[in-house]
């Protein structure tokens, strides 16, 4: 059967132009022959593939891809999948088949139904899967009451999903992924209790599962979910006793998992969700049964407790992730029974101790994560013929890496053991794989170093190289000298200055701090035992004493702003390094050291477009973070020209808009006058901006998501690149994604109110409006004639792009600066950008192509 389906793949071009003549004066008008032969001619089929293998005298029920009943007179079913069909399917053509009972035109690009496609009521498959239908799926569907299998993945399709499916009594399989409905799950799919598979992954359907779904679907074997915005619990699948395949990952389910467990489940994902609580071994139902389980993926949830025992049960077990979860802390999994394991992943499960020496049991593990844990002690060994993705990263390893392992890392997909104290020393690691993959170790042996340099080398120029080691040697040591004497005064001086603030460095705490709205206290005994980290410079012994001289007791003349993390501060650390200083005055539920290390992490990003973390503080509840100074302000207060003074949003250069090209402090002043009159420059920052989150999306493991994109978070440097601030912020200060300050300013929050990486998104495209039109999202005047009434900028601008009039968006002083064409292409992508569906909405790797696409030459 699969060899005939090719070969029919061909054979229908027997319908070419030139020779549909003949055929037709063989086909009877309004019989099923004629039918087929015209939606051939009229779909444009692809001739050039299969001139070769039809016969032009035959009847069509001869064809490969033509099904006919015992007399050979009622065509009964039709399958052409991947023929070029083209366009809509043309009426008075195969909607004219009353016996068609299969139909499968797949993986063509067929775009609308005919008006007589509905009549088809003898259908029992109906296969349009990757297709170009970019329409609302009519109510008609539920015509098609004997239908068994409908296929629709791989689509446009928009809108609801009808609830006339409630018709489809007999349907059994049912397959929508790849759309874009945009709807509730329809309460018509609870009549349809024949059904055994069902795929509505990757739309955007939202709301809560229909009522009765659970105990609805007796026969399903399969659902899928994934990829939407559904909200539901766990209890929601507990009577779904048949089921052997659940996915219902990246949705918004929440509370317990345990009652999922259920029935002969082989295939569990739950990824990406807010499912939480504990999942102890006594929570779970007796009669699970774990043999069954082959795949089981946690990761990315708030899921607390310890690991369950019961997976020691799970001897057929090939994937296991329970990454990015809320673990207590314990010891490495139980990894004796899972003898068939190719994947695991532990990473930021909180483990402690040593990694098991058991994993080596696991004879077919190709993937293992256990990076951003506590790990310590040395690598064991691990099945090294199978393995191909390894990492290690983020944690306490020691010793020397396997020397098997070395070895194996040429012919691995990716590996990673930065961050840890392992000991390297092998000649044949490249330069460039030490830089990705082992990065931040410092032992006695530098994790860096290529001893092959270190190797001594007969020369036959010993004797002259002898004497120009010597001579350089002389003048290293005079130059070493001088810098010695320069050093000591240089320290001599700021030993002076230490020792003039000795007496305030010992005042004892606590300290209390006032702002305008707000009071904050660090609760430190000694000021000058809380020390400062600054990542670059480890050897500077600040403290919290520092802080304290550097804003004058932080006091409110060197305040900033209040932002939604809290107080911003300015001031010169050790008297010379400009600095922006931001208190995290709610804290958060993290610990001292979990703080640490995140902030610690945040330190490690860079990027040309990212204000940079130099430093933080923990004094007492309070999480203090040092960013490098800004000296030209942010976007905020450019586009609007606020006035000195203003403390609207997050301002850290007040003092930068007085006319003179320098203040006293030799810092560059710039006004937005002079800077946002050309198209070209506000390109630029929205350039620089989506490559800032482009990276911290997709350059970044994990994703980092920023959660409060707006223009005051955009800062111009000295060289008046955009850069954006705050990255990664909202996980320490908020209590979690629920807490209200992670979820977006007024007017840059996505409608949705989920936080995901497309959330970010919709703040750019907000931000990319703002720059194009130079107004503000809320509470500014947007020009509405009677057809078109908008309350904020994003309603406003993507009115006018529906309308085809965005050139009225466009702020009037940047009009006559550039192409007009580029910059209502730009207002487009905004559009794109602040779509209500967060599907809908391009990913910040793909803003930044269609940016480079309209960039100023």
């Amino acid at each position: 059967m699969g060899v005939a389906l090719l070969g029919s793949f061909l054979i229908l071009s027997l319908f070419l132009k030139s020779n549909l003549g003949q055929q037709q004066e063989q086909s009877i008008p309004n019989s099923d022959e004629f039918f087929v032969s015209q939606f051939f001619e009229k779909m444009g089929m692809n001739s050039s593939k299969s001139s070769h293998l039809y016969n032009l005298s035959s009847s069509v029920c001869s064809w490969e891809v033509v099904f006919c009943d015992s007399k050979q007179q009622n065509v009964i079913g039709l399958v052409a999948p991947n023929l070029g069909l083209t366009g809509p399917i043309p009426d008075n053509t195969i909607g004219k088949l009353k016996k068609l009972q299969f139909l499968d035109l797949n993986s063509n690009q067929i775009t609308d139904f005919s008006s007589d496609f509905w009549s088809l009521i003898s259908l029992k498959s109906l296969n349009l899967s990757n297709n170009k239908f970019s329409v609302n799926l009519p109510t008609n569907i539920g015509n098609f009451g004997s239908l068994e299998k409908l296929d629709l993945s791989f689509n446009n399709f928009t809108g609801d999903f009808p609830d006339s499916i409630s018709s489809l009594a007999a349907l059994q399989v049912l397959n929508l992924n790849r759309n874009r409905f945009d709807s509730v799950i329809p309460l018509g799919i609870t009549n349809c209790h024949s059904l055994t598979s069902v795929d509505l992954s990757m739309n955007s359907f939202h709301g809560s599962l229909p009522k009765g779904f659970d105990f609805s679907f007796p026969k399903l074997k399969s659902l899928n979910l994934g990829g939407n915005l559904i909200s539901g619990r766990g209890s929601d699948f507990s009577k779904m006793v048949s089921l052997n395949y659940l996915n219902i990952s990246k949705n918004l389910f929440k509370g317990s998992v345990v009652e999922i467990f259920q029935g002969p489940l082989e295939m569990i994902d739950l990824s990406s969700n807010h499912f939480d609580g504990h999942i102890s071994h006594v929570n779970f139902n007796p009669s699970f049964d774990w043999s069954h389980l082959i795949h089981l993926d946690l990761s990315d949830n708030k899921i607390s407790g310890m690991f369950f025992s019961n997976l020691s049960k799970a001897f057929n077990l090939k994937h296991l992730n329970l990454g990015k979860n809320r673990f207590l802390k314990q010891r490495f999994i139980n990894v004796d029974e899972l003898h068939t394991l190719e994947y695991l992943n532990l990473s930021k499960t909180n483990i402690i101790g040593q990694i098991s020496d058991r994993v080596s049991k696991l004879t077919h593990l190709k993937t293992l994560d256990l990076s951003n844990n506590h790990l310590v002690g040395k690598i064991p060994l691990l099945s090294f013929k199978t393995l191909i993705n390894l990492d290690l990263s983020n944690n306490n390893l020691t010793g020397d890496i396997p020397l098997k392992l070395l070895q194996k890392l040429p012919w691995m997909e990716r590996f990673n053991f930065s961050y840890n104290n392992l000991t390297l020393c092998d000649s044949d690691i490249s330069l460039e794989t030490l830089q990705s993959a082992f990065i931040g170790s410092t032992n006695s042996c530098p994790i860096a170093a290529n001893p092959i340099l270190f190797k001594k080398k007969v020369h036959e120029h010993r004797g002259l190289k002898l004497a120009l080691g010597l001579a350089v040697s002389l003048i290293c040591l005079l130059i070493g000298l001088l810098l010695f004497a320069f050093g000591y005064r240089t320290r001599t001086r700021m030993w002076d200055v230490k020792e003039s603030c000795k007496e305030e460095n010992v005042i004892s705490g606590p300290f209390s701090f006032k702002t305008d709205s707000t009071t904050w206290v660090a609760d430190v005994k000694v000021a000058s035992s809380v020390p400062v980290v600054i990542f670059e410079k480890p050897l500077l012994n600040f403290t919290f004493s520092d802080l304290l001289s550097a804003t004058s007791n932080f006091n409110q003349d060197t305040l900033l702003a209040e932002g939604r993390f809290g107080p911003v501060y300015h001031g010169f650390l050790g008297g010379a390094v400009h600095v922006a200083i931001k208190v995290l005055v709610n804290g958060s539920t993290m610990t001292d050291q979990e703080a640490a290390n995140e902030l610690e992490y945040l330190g490690r990003i860079k990027h040309p477009n990212l204000v940079p973390l130099m430093g933080y503080c923990l004094a007492g509840e309070q999480r203090i973070a040092i960013y490098d100074y800004m000296e030209n302000g942010n976007l905020h207060n450019l586009l609007y020209d606020l006035p000195l003074g203003v403390h609207v949003n997050e301002d850290w250069s007040t003092d930068t808009w007085e006319d003179q090209e320098t203040n006293e402090n030799g810092i560059r002043n710039v006004g937005s006058e002079a800077l946002l009159m050309t198209w070209r420059f506000r390109h630029m920052i929205g350039l620089g901006t989506a490559r800032s989150l482009a990276f911290l999306h997709h350059g970044c493991s994990p994703p980092i998501i920023h959660r409060d994109v707006k223009a005051s978070s955009v800062y111009l440097d000295y060289n008046l690149e955009p850069r954006l601030s705050d990255f990664g912020l909202s996980k320490i200060f908020g209590n979690g994604a629920s807490d209200d300050m992670t979820h977006g300013s007024p007017g840059y929050a996505p409608p949705d109110d989920v936080v995901t990486p497309k959330s970010d998104v919709y703040g750019f495209g907000v931000v990319l409006l703002e720059l194009i039109t130079g107004k503000k999202p809320i509470g500014d005047e947007y020009p509405n004639d009677e057809n078109r009434k908008a309350q904020d900028l994003v309603s406003w601008v993507r009115g006018l792009v529906r309308a085809n009039c965005g050139s009225q968006a466009i702020d009037p002083k940047i009009q006559a600066t550039g192409d007009e064409g580029q910059m209502v292409e730009g207002l487009k992508i905004g559009y794109l950008c602040t779509a209500d569906a967060p599907l809908k909405r391009p990913s910040m790797q793909q803003v930044v192509g269609l940016l480079k696409d309209i960039e100023p030459l």
